[in-house]
Formats: structure tokens, sequence, C-alpha cells
């Protein structure tokens, strides 16, 4: 059975199984990939958030996924649409993986676009209420296809000594879809976010950042992480 993405609007539990499932695909892929990760961030001289993208990229394409002859736009490093197939159904996703890269010291959080989220940001900056819609859609309309969308941010944190970049963990996170809003964001006082790095004052984007702590708190498997020491990985459910 080949589910019609707009389903997923009425049964939330398939959504983050869906989600859930996405996630773990990532994970292992990194987790997989993690001593070149190593490797590549010790002796590449480029910016941390460029060598973050290429690892997602050659991590993932090394695992491999399923393939569904469509283009994807956005401000995303890596773009697939694909199928998601599951012993009791299958489903069309537009899958979005983002690359972070940032010294050890901002591992709590990742920052991003509204245009990488299909959620409604909804939270309290400078004691005011703030309400910014996600330009992602929830659903992805391509040539007459309809695409679950899923995002997942894959954040490399790394300590710096002598211009030598250390990786030290991976944060694999899955953001929920715009569908699940009243689960992880129902108010602005009760979401997953904090204040982006944004001023206003200056015409800046806005942009949000995504708390590992507050989305855990919501669903705990939705934050991984994988420590390069020691090798071992459990999943956290």
């Amino acid at each position: 059975m080949i589910l019609n993405p707009e389903d997923l609007q009425q049964d939330a539990d398939r959504l983050e199984e869906i989600e859930k499932a996405s996630l773990r695909m990532v994970t292992q892929a990194i987790y997989d990939y993690r001593n070149e990760a190593a490797e590549i961030f010790k002796i590449e001289i480029d910016l941390a958030a460029d060598i973050g993208e290429d690892i997602t990229r050659e991590a993932l394409d090394k695992l491999g996924m399923s393939r569904i002859d469509q283009r994807l736009f956005g401000k995303i490093d890596y773009k697939r649409a694909r199928y998601v197939f599951h012993p009791e159904y299958s489903i069309k996703q537009a899958l979005f993986v983002d690359s972070k890269a940032e010294k050890i010291e901002g591992q709590r959080t990742a920052t991003l676009q509204t245009s990488q989220t299909s959620m409604k940001i909804e939270q309290i900056r400078s004691g005011k209420s703030v309400s910014v819609e996600g330009k992602l859609p929830k659903i992805l309309e391509l040539k007459e296809q309809k695409f679950i969308t899923t995002t997942i941010f894959v954040k490399y944190n790394y300590a710096e000594d002598d211009e030598e970049k250390k990786l030290e963990n991976v944060i694999i996170a899955a953001l929920p879809n715009g569908f699940l809003q009243e689960k992880y964001n129902p108010s602005p006082t009760d979401n997953i976010w904090l204040a982006g790095r944004n001023a206003p004052s200056r015409g800046e984007e806005f942009r949000v950042r995504l708390s590992f702590e507050k989305l855990k708190s919501k669903a705990n498997w939705r934050v991984q992480k994988i420590h390069l020491l020691p090798p071992s990985f459990d999943w956290e459910d």
C-alpha cells in the first residue's frame, strides 16, 4: 500500500514512525563513517561548515537509499526524493538533511532558517510572542506527485587546537514535520526553540535555534549522539 501523504495529517503516530526510521538511517550512515569523518576534520583546511556538508553527503552516498527520479530544491545540503518502505506500507518522501559544524561550546543547539522547517516557529523573544511560519511545505508537490517532507540535522561538534580540528561528537536530530505542531510547539511558551542568531535591527533574516534538550524532552529518540570515543553507540529510545 502506498500511503497518501495527506493522510498523515490525521495519523501522528505513523508520521513519527516514518521520521524515526529516517533518523535511524541517517544516524547509521554517520556512525559507519565516523572514523573517516574524524580524519577529514583533522586534515582538511576548509571551513568547518563545508567539511560537515561533504562528510554528510559522502556518508549517505556510501550507505545508499532508494531513489525517485525527481529533483528537489531548497537551502539544505543533502536532498533526496525517495521511498520509505515499511512492512505494512510505503510512502514517497522528500528527505532533507542539513549539516552544521560548530565548536564544542555550541553543541546544545542547531541554527536554522525558516526555509528549513515546515513548522510554525512560536516563541517568546524580548518579552514578546513571536509567530513565524516555516517556508518548507509539509507536503511537497512536484509533477503531480506528493512527498511528505522530513528534515534531519547533523551537527558536528569539534575542538580546535593549533588550527587543527578534532571532531568530538556528532548529534543527529529529526525536526518534526509541521503536522506535529500541537505536540512540539503548541504555544510560544511551549516549544523546542531558542532565540536565533539574527539581528532584526540590521535587517538580518529570521533565524531560530533548535534546542536539542527541549526536543529530547518531547521525544527522547529524536536526538541521537555519536561519540568518537568509545566506539560503541546505543540508540536512545
